[in-house]
């Protein structure tokens, strides 16, 4: 047995910088949700408008996600990591010089491109590296992952500090020193990338499916754009826009050999058609909570933005504490009986969201985000393992990526609704009437887990 080519200590340096790196998108996704009402200032915007600086950055994440791991493979692992980081670096250090709204959700979207290259690239290097230091790959991908989790969770804390003592440029600029942090310990630290032999870039971008992407991304902004418009007067020349974005997405995937969503798989199996749609659902549920609450907090509770990140902590960081207890849940009462819980608890959430129309007593919007955050932690945990209990093992990396894309789907969907339902403005009725929307449609997710049925039994973990 050859002796290990990485040293541990180097290795470890080399997963805290790509873990760093992994967590700048949900950092990025969270922090945004404390400087709405900043920005709807700042801008002179609506609510039905900011929304768009959220769209942006989901519609490039799930667009950009599948498209990263395509070029990882192409240009190597690290070279790609250590461009998108740098991208984020000139994007975070221009974007808050923005003088328009347009130009800020540009940043955005870049934004998105370069931190979407982060995670398939460090999960490819993660193979690399626990061969050559001789690790543990589980253990490797758990502290990505708690990344990533963490990321999420603190991102409201920091985004309101920031944005209290600094203003909202300075959500842009605290990524400049982490990103320069990751791209050079991954620089410095990971293997290199193996010689490889380069296919062209016309074999890359067919194998992309740049003409389905186009035609996802057409398909869901003028959809949303249709929404919008709803309050005001709706615009219903965008109906056959959408209908003909969806043909030819349609139409692309199921005529491609490498399909950006696997249409012929997900008609092949209803029971992961399942998994999708309850994922979506939960995400719309919980991004309306997760982008609604701040605006409301702000504008009828009269708290400042660094409060509001503090008040949102516990519906994030829960995550991180019940994961675990989460995952014994599963393994001793089995996975159907862990859905039931975790989606009977979500609409008990919801429904409790409600208590913060009639009052924002601190005490109250603690106790609430924190009821919040255990059924969020269950249900994604338990949704997780429903998808590999849904699809073949050797379905299950197209599988992984649709999975993704249906949880920005959810997200972009929730913006969709909060723009309507705020349209004349964040007041209690228009909370009351989000919260009702919201409880409704986890009446539909909990019906929805109670029928579902996985494809094929699940590995013991899963029975017992």
């Amino acid at each position: 047995m050859n002796a290990p080519d990485l040293s541990v200590r180097r290795a470890n340096v080399a997963v805290g910088a790509l873990s760093l790196g992994t967590a700048l998108n949900p950092l990025n996704s969270s922090m945004i949700a404390v400087a709405l009402v900043v920005l709807r200032k700042d801008f002179g915007l609506n609510v039905t408008t900011v929304t768009w600086v959220i769209t942006a950055f989901y519609l490039a994440s799930a667009a950009g996600q599948p498209l990263m791991g395509r070029l990882a493979d192409r240009f190597g692992s690290r070279r790609l990591f250590v461009f998108g980081m740098a991208l984020v670096v000139v994007v975070c250090a221009l974007t808050p010089f923005s003088p328009t709204f347009a130009f800020l959700c540009v940043g955005r979207i870049f934004l998105a491109i370069g931190t979407a290259t982060a995670f398939p690239s460090a999960i490819a290097m993660l193979k690399t590296i626990t061969e050559q230091a001789g690790l543990s790959s589980p253990r490797l991908i758990g502290r990505i992952q708690i990344a990533n989790t963490s990321g999420a969770a603190i991102g409201p804390v920091i985004g309101g500090i920031l944005v209290t003592t600094l203003g909202w440029q300075a959500i842009f600029w605290v990524n400049v020193p982490l990103a320069v942090l990751a791209m050079i310990g991954t620089r410095l630290f990971a293997p290199a990338d193996a010689v490889r032999e380069r296919e062209p870039m016309r074999v890359t971008i067919g194998q992309s499916d740049i003409p389905g992407i186009l035609a996802f991304a057409a398909t869901l902004v003028a959809l949303l754009i249709f929404l919008l418009s709803l309050p005001s007067g709706p615009a219903w020349w965008l109906v056959p826009v959408t209908l003909a974005a969806c043909a030819v997405f349609i139409w692309r995937e199921m005529s491609t050999k490498t399909p950006f969503i696997d249409l012929r798989l997900l008609a092949a199996n209803h029971a992961l058609m399942m998994v999708y749609l309850c994922f979506a659902i939960f995400n719309l549920i919980y991004y309306c909570a997760f982008f609604g609450l701040p605006q409301f907090l702000e504008d009828q509770g009269g708290y400042r933005t660094d409060i509001v990140g503090l008040l949102m902590f516990p519906l994030a960081a829960l995550s991180v504490v019940i994961t675990p207890f989460a995952a014994r849940l599963i393994e001793r009462r089995g996975l159907h009986f862990t859905l039931n819980l975790g989606g009977s608890m979500l609409l008990l959430s919801a429904a409790l969201l409600g208590l913060i129309g009639l009052t924002t007593s601190p005490v109250v919007v603690l106790l609430i985000t924190a009821a919040m955050g255990i059924p969020y932690c269950i249900v994604s945990i338990a949704m997780s393992q429903a998808l590999y209990a849904s699809v073949r093992p050797q379905d299950a990396g197209v599988a992984a990526g649709i999975f993704q894309t249906s949880r920005y789907v959810g997200a972009i969907l929730a913006t969709a609704l909060l723009g309507m339902m705020f349209a004349s403005g964040t007041t209690s009725t228009n909370w009351l009437l989000v919260i009702a929307v919201a409880t409704a449609l986890a009446v539909v997710l909990l019906g929805l887990l109670i029928v579902w049925r996985a494809r094929r039994a699940p590995d013991a973990a899963t029975r017992s």
